[in-house]
């Protein structure tokens, strides 16, 4: 997609969008000034008209269509994000290739205007997100998708180009990895084996210029991926580590390690799941997608960190072979664990991965993601992810990247009184308490374990926001939560 800008009205634009918030003055009058340019009347439909987030109207030119988007009252990267998407994705039909936008948001500041110009891009761009990509009829392409498909921007005279440069770039480069990384989590577990994530890998490696290692199985005996290889015994897909590392070309400002769950498809093992939205469990991988596409965006956009990536994959499978409840394994840090449930696989494949981490790179601050625990979307739903974390600073700004990206964090405790539940009478710990109550708080408890007292940790259990009922599609899909936050917290530290 191409992207231009330019200062002033967009005279003689086939199709024009105009995102108008309705705190800017008088609504009415703003709307009269549109119609007084756009060479049109001041309908009944334009007076009902009311800038709520997300509503569009459609007007119609003697040479033109013009879409009204409405971004509501205090239009921040999220609102104004949100409602892109959801015109791009719901205007499909009536959309060509060039779309036009004008931008005049008097009531934003400069700063603010520059994330309007971020929000849009990214949201626009994401809106042509297809699911249907396994279907054997031809899907009808999005307008946007298209070769020769272009955004031209009409922008007040005041903005510096340089920062509108900047801002488009980051708008779409992020929207090009959360589109890879949809694709890779929407994909079904028979077109998504460990090797699959390992080429997915490579791939965003050479997009964004950095290295990726695979650890195949062989590696992961000698190594001792014990955890892992464990887990793995029911599939007959091996199992990979795959190792990301992005070393900026400037003196790095800190070192980031980031860490993702990677099960690509999810059964419960012996303790198997039910089959009700066992189909779903193909999302279980979310974590490490989001640490993909987070690196390559960093890469790509150069970001002044040295960023390692640790994402352990395997399947969670059922057969002969399968580790039985009550197994007892061993694992990368040497400690033995004793496997009271099989479908609490996650937090046994990331202790390996922490282990190698901490063992084996010096980083300033650790954050993991994961689909971890059905416990976290039960105590908050589809609208936040559970943010655990042993540093107050390093918690408050995921918190607050959390809110400004719309990928929000509420932070739950990690109070040494739940150190209880993973005690087990013949290993070092237990994966489960088997009790129904703070799964998601245990389960951190137990990777707080595998960091062996690092001072800035973060984990983030992304179960109940990874993958759901999304209002630009028809049916449940990926949302590609964590890639946008781990961006806009890494962008937030170089201020």
């Amino acid at each position: 997609m191409k992207i231009n800008w330019q200062s002033g009205w967009a005279a003689g634009a086939q199709q024009l969008l105009i995102p108008i918030s309705n705190n800017q003055g008088d609504l009415a009058e703003n709307l009269e000034e549109i119609a007084t340019k756009l060479g049109v009347h001041l309908t009944s439909a334009l007076e009902d008209f009311k800038a709520e987030p997300g509503e569009t109207l459609v007007l119609y030119g003697q040479h033109s269509k013009v879409f009204l988007l409405g971004l509501g009252n205090s239009p921040g990267f999220a609102e104004v994000f949100r409602a892109a998407r959801l015109f791009s994705a719901r205007q499909k039909s009536k959309l060509s290739s060039t779309l036009c936008i004008y931008l005049e948001q008097s009531s934003l500041a400069p700063d603010q205007q520059i994330t309007c110009i971020e929000a849009l891009v990214n949201g626009l761009y994401l809106g042509i997100y297809d699911a249907g990509k396994y279907k054997s009829t031809d899907l009808i392409g999005h307008p946007l998708a298209s070769a020769e498909a272009a955004l031209e921007f009409y922008l007040p005279t005041a903005l510096p180009s340089k920062e509108v440069a900047k801002a488009v770039a980051r708008g779409q480069v992020v929207a090009e990895a959360q589109l890879a990384i949809l694709d890779l989590i929407n994909a079904p577990g028979n077109k998504k084996h460990p090797a699959k994530m390992a080429e997915f890998a490579r791939e965003s490696g050479q997009r964004g210029n950095f290295s990726v290692r695979v650890m195949e199985k062989a590696e992961l005996e000698a190594e001792g991926f014990l955890a892992l290889l464990g887990v793995n015994q029911g599939s007959p897909e091996p199992p990979v580590c795959v190792i990301l590392e992005y070393v900026p070309e400037q003196p790095a400002l800190r070192r980031i390690g980031l860490v993702g769950k990677g099960v690509t498809f999810d059964t419960g093992g012996l303790s198997i799941k039910p089959s009700a939205n066992m189909h779903h469990m193909k999302s279980d991988m979310s974590g490490a997608a989001a640490v993909y596409g987070a690196i390559e965006v960093a890469a790509r956009l150069q970001l002044p960190y040295h960023i390692i990536g640790v994402t352990p994959v395997t399947e969670n499978s059922v057969d002969a072979q399968s580790l039985k409840p009550g197994d007892v394994i061993g694992s990368y840090s040497g400690r033995t664990i004793e496997v009271t449930d099989t479908d609490a696989e996650g937090r046994i494949i990331l202790a390996d991965a922490l282990s190698y981490l901490v063992r084996n790179y010096t980083v300033d601050t650790i954050i993991d993601l994961a689909t971890l625990t059905g416990s976290a979307a039960r105590v908050l739903g589809t609208h936040a992810a559970c943010l655990f974390a042993n540093d107050d600073a390093l918690a408050n700004s995921l918190a607050e990247a959390g809110e400004l990206s719309g990928e929000r964090l509420w932070r739950l405790p990690l109070w040494d009184v739940y150190k209880d539940e993973l005690k087990s009478d013949v290993a070092d710990l237990r994966n489960f308490s088997g009790k129904p109550a703070a799964g998601a708080i245990s389960a951190a408890k137990f990777l707080e374990v595998f960091v062996d007292e690092h001072p800035s940790w973060a984990h983030l259990d992304i179960a109940g926001v990874a993958y759901g009922d999304v209002d630009f599609l028809p049916h449940k899909s990926a949302t590609a939560f964590g890639l946008r936050l781990l961006v806009e917290w890494l962008m937030g530290q170089e201020a």
